[in-house]
């Protein structure tokens, strides 16, 4: 990870990651990336796509947990990074799984 990128993703997890130290939130890196992706602002998104390939997006977006995104930022980031086209219906959230 670049310097630049780490600074950014630390700054990222001191504004959207507020119940644990930055420190902890950098051990998975990949949950403020997704935390930026849901909540953060068209700044944050664009400065997220300068410092990280495409292909480290996508990669959250594959292995992301239930609750890491809402609907709306779901699709958005399908669309945004090429994944559907218009024409495509946004795959499933992940969900939870329960037993019985």
């Amino acid at each position: 990870m670049s310097p630049a990128t780490h600074q950014f993703l630390d700054s990222m997890a001191k504004r959207y990651i507020w119940w644990q130290t930055p420190a902890e939130s950098l051990r998975h890196p990949d949950r403020i990336i997704a935390q930026v992706m849901n909540l953060g602002t068209l700044e944050d998104a664009d400065q997220l796509e300068t410092l990280l390939a495409p292909s480290a997006l996508i990669a959250v977006l594959h292995h992301a947990t239930p609750g890491w995104f809402r609907p709306r930022s779901w699709s958005y980031w399908h669309y945004r990074l090429g994944l559907i086209d218009s024409q495509q219906p946004v795959p499933s959230l992940p969900a939870r799984m329960i037993s019985a």
